[in-house]
């Protein structure tokens, strides 16, 4: 994508379609849900890097596209009695409300740094998150992982380890190509 080539990274993605298997044959069905997140998620950061627009242009053109389809959405809640907006007071409100900028902050700095990482780099990053829901899972509710489980994730773990060597290396090449060619140029002047 984007002139972005893999080199030893197609290694890194047999492991992880390997750790995907693992993880399908344990589970006996195919993790659609997990597939869509992550075809959503690659989609958006492809968006992201590829539209010319400024960050904050772009997470409000989202707002604008998004918000009647949130507010009939809030209103149907409210209609139907599922919703919490007016029966909880004012504090409740308050943090309803602030879910905005509490959410919009973190897309305007992901917005940003999608324009200036390479769509690579902002694949692997995205990772984080569902790993941190890992730890956390783990570590702290104690949930049960299965020696299948383990080997899934050890599997994505080296396939990212693999992708995220091969990235830095790949860009202190260029870094020193490039440094290379300014000092070229500044000798011959």
């Amino acid at each position: 994508m984007l002139r972005e080539r893999l080199r030893k990274q197609w290694c890194a993605l047999g492991i992880a379609g390997a750790a995907v298997a693992v993880l399908v044959a344990e589970s006996g069905r195919v993790p659609v849900v997990a597939f869509v997140l992550a075809g959503s998620f690659g989609l958006y950061a492809l968006l992201k890097k590829t539209v010319p627009v400024p960050p904050a242009a772009g997470v409000t053109a989202e707002g604008i596209v998004l918000a009647p389809l949130a507010l009939g959405f809030l209103i149907w809640l409210e209609l139907t009695g599922r919703g919490t907006l007016t029966g909880l007071g004012l504090g409740h409100v308050l943090w309803l409300v602030s879910a905005g900028p509490v959410t919009a902050v973190p897309l305007l700095l992901f917005s940003a740094a999608a324009r200036r990482i390479p769509l690579a780099v902002l694949g692997v990053l995205q990772y984080m998150t569902p790993t941190i829901h890992f730890a956390y899972g783990v570590l702290v509710l104690s949930e049960p992982m299965s020696a299948n489980r383990w080997v899934g994730f050890a599997l994505v773990w080296a396939a990212l380890v693999i992708f995220t060597v091969d990235l830095v290396r790949e860009s202190r090449r260029g870094l020193s190509e490039t440094e290379a060619a300014e000092i070229g140029a500044g000798e011959a002047h």
